[in-house]
Protein backbone atom coordinates (compact mmCIF):
# COMPACT_ATOMS: atom_id res chain seq x y z
CA UNK A 1 0.00 0.00 0.00
CA UNK A 2 1.32 3.40 -0.87
CA UNK A 3 2.32 5.95 1.57
CA UNK A 4 -0.52 8.45 -0.23
CA UNK A 5 -3.01 5.47 0.22
CA UNK A 6 -2.37 5.51 3.67
CA UNK A 7 -2.25 9.31 3.94
CA UNK A 8 -5.80 9.13 2.85
CA UNK A 9 -7.05 6.67 5.21
CA UNK A 10 -5.75 9.02 7.94
CA UNK A 11 -7.32 12.09 6.20
CA UNK A 12 -10.58 10.10 5.66
CA UNK A 13 -10.20 8.67 9.56
CA UNK A 14 -9.88 12.59 11.05
CA UNK A 15 -12.51 13.78 9.09
CA UNK A 16 -14.79 11.26 10.52
CA UNK A 17 -14.16 11.18 13.44
CA UNK A 18 -14.52 14.99 13.64
CA UNK A 19 -18.06 14.92 12.27
CA UNK A 20 -18.76 12.66 14.81
CA UNK A 21 -17.33 13.83 17.76
CA UNK A 22 -17.68 17.17 16.60
CA UNK A 23 -14.19 18.39 17.12
CA UNK A 24 -10.92 19.66 14.45
CA UNK A 25 -10.22 17.43 12.29
CA UNK A 26 -6.50 19.14 12.49
CA UNK A 27 -6.55 18.38 16.04
CA UNK A 28 -7.31 14.52 15.53
CA UNK A 29 -5.00 14.27 13.29
CA UNK A 30 -2.51 15.65 15.31
CA UNK A 31 -3.36 13.32 17.87
CA UNK A 32 -3.38 10.60 16.16
CA UNK A 33 -0.02 11.35 14.80
CA UNK A 34 1.28 11.66 18.14
CA UNK A 35 0.25 7.91 19.01
CA UNK A 36 1.79 6.38 16.34
CA UNK A 37 5.05 8.88 16.53
CA UNK A 38 7.31 5.87 16.54
CA UNK A 39 6.25 4.14 13.53
CA UNK A 40 8.33 3.77 10.50
CA UNK A 41 7.25 6.87 7.82
CA UNK A 42 4.77 8.49 9.86
CA UNK A 43 6.58 11.75 8.54
CA UNK A 44 5.21 11.12 5.11
CA UNK A 45 2.38 9.83 6.06
CA UNK A 46 0.87 12.68 7.91
CA UNK A 47 2.38 15.23 5.87
CA UNK A 48 0.36 14.51 3.11
CA UNK A 49 -2.59 13.26 5.60
CA UNK A 50 -2.28 17.42 7.00
CA UNK A 51 -2.39 18.81 3.84
CA UNK A 52 -5.56 16.68 2.83
CA UNK A 53 -7.02 17.82 6.19
CA UNK A 54 -5.73 21.43 6.03
CA UNK A 55 -7.49 21.40 2.53
CA UNK A 56 -10.70 20.10 3.24
CA UNK A 57 -10.95 22.74 6.26
CA UNK A 58 -9.86 26.01 4.30
CA UNK A 59 -12.47 24.66 1.48
CA UNK A 60 -14.92 23.12 3.64
CA UNK A 61 -18.10 25.01 2.08
CA UNK A 62 -17.23 24.76 -1.67
CA UNK A 63 -16.55 21.32 -0.94
CA UNK A 64 -19.73 20.57 0.16
CA UNK A 65 -20.97 22.81 -2.35
CA UNK A 66 -19.91 20.18 -4.90
CA UNK A 67 -21.18 17.06 -3.07
CA UNK A 68 -24.68 18.56 -2.69
CA UNK A 69 -24.58 19.84 -6.15
CA UNK A 70 -24.13 16.35 -7.83
CA UNK A 71 -25.66 14.46 -5.45
CA UNK A 72 -29.32 14.25 -7.17
CA UNK A 73 -31.84 15.27 -4.13
CA UNK A 74 -29.04 14.00 -1.27
CA UNK A 75 -28.09 16.85 1.19
CA UNK A 76 -24.91 17.04 2.95
CA UNK A 77 -26.36 16.37 5.84
CA UNK A 78 -28.39 13.15 4.67
CA UNK A 79 -24.84 11.49 3.91
CA UNK A 80 -23.69 8.15 5.71
CA UNK A 81 -20.78 9.86 7.55
CA UNK A 82 -18.22 7.98 6.57
CA UNK A 83 -19.29 8.29 2.88
CA UNK A 84 -18.95 11.95 3.17
CA UNK A 85 -15.82 12.23 4.84
CA UNK A 86 -14.58 9.45 1.50
CA UNK A 87 -15.74 12.21 -0.72
CA UNK A 88 -14.53 15.14 0.79
CA UNK A 89 -11.19 13.81 0.64
CA UNK A 90 -11.49 13.13 -2.55
CA UNK A 91 -13.22 16.35 -4.16
CA UNK A 92 -10.47 18.28 -2.34
CA UNK A 93 -7.78 16.17 -4.62
CA UNK A 94 -10.09 16.41 -8.00
CA UNK A 95 -10.75 20.30 -7.17
CA UNK A 96 -7.46 21.43 -5.19
CA UNK A 97 -4.63 18.96 -5.91
CA UNK A 98 -3.10 19.59 -9.13
CA UNK A 99 -0.68 16.89 -8.68
CA UNK A 100 -3.38 13.57 -8.24
CA UNK A 101 -4.70 12.94 -11.24
CA UNK A 102 -8.87 12.91 -10.92
CA UNK A 103 -8.80 9.55 -11.93
CA UNK A 104 -6.58 8.12 -9.07
CA UNK A 105 -8.60 10.76 -6.50
CA UNK A 106 -11.88 8.73 -7.72
CA UNK A 107 -10.56 5.14 -8.16
CA UNK A 108 -8.87 5.65 -4.04
CA UNK A 109 -11.95 6.42 -2.48
CA UNK A 110 -13.97 3.80 -4.66
CA UNK A 111 -11.63 1.54 -2.91
CA UNK A 112 -12.31 3.56 0.42
CA UNK A 113 -15.86 2.58 0.36
CA UNK A 114 -15.42 -1.04 -1.22
CA UNK A 115 -12.79 -1.95 2.25
CA UNK A 116 -14.94 0.57 5.19
CA UNK A 117 -18.46 1.04 3.85
CA UNK A 118 -21.78 -0.36 2.65
CA UNK A 119 -21.98 -2.40 -0.46
CA UNK A 120 -23.77 0.39 -2.18
CA UNK A 121 -21.70 3.13 -1.11
CA UNK A 122 -18.88 2.45 -3.84
CA UNK A 123 -20.94 2.83 -7.07
CA UNK A 124 -22.46 6.43 -5.54
CA UNK A 125 -19.51 7.51 -4.65
CA UNK A 126 -17.93 6.66 -8.01
CA UNK A 127 -20.94 8.30 -10.00
CA UNK A 128 -20.88 11.38 -7.67
CA UNK A 129 -16.92 11.98 -8.29
CA UNK A 130 -16.96 11.49 -11.96
CA UNK A 131 -19.49 13.85 -12.23
CA UNK A 132 -17.31 16.45 -10.14
CA UNK A 133 -14.38 15.29 -12.10
CA UNK A 134 -16.00 16.42 -15.25
CA UNK A 135 -17.18 19.27 -14.00
CA UNK A 136 -15.65 20.79 -11.74
CA UNK A 137 -15.19 24.22 -13.45
CA UNK A 138 -18.09 24.72 -13.23
CA UNK A 139 -19.17 25.80 -10.04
Amino acid sequence: MSSRTKSRKRAVDAVFAADIRGKSPVELLEDTLEQNAERQNQDVIFAYAKQIVDGIVSHKDEIDAYLEAYSQGWTIDRMPTLDRAIMRVATWEIVYNDDVPDSVAVNEAVELAKEYSTDDSPAFINGLLNKIASTKTAL
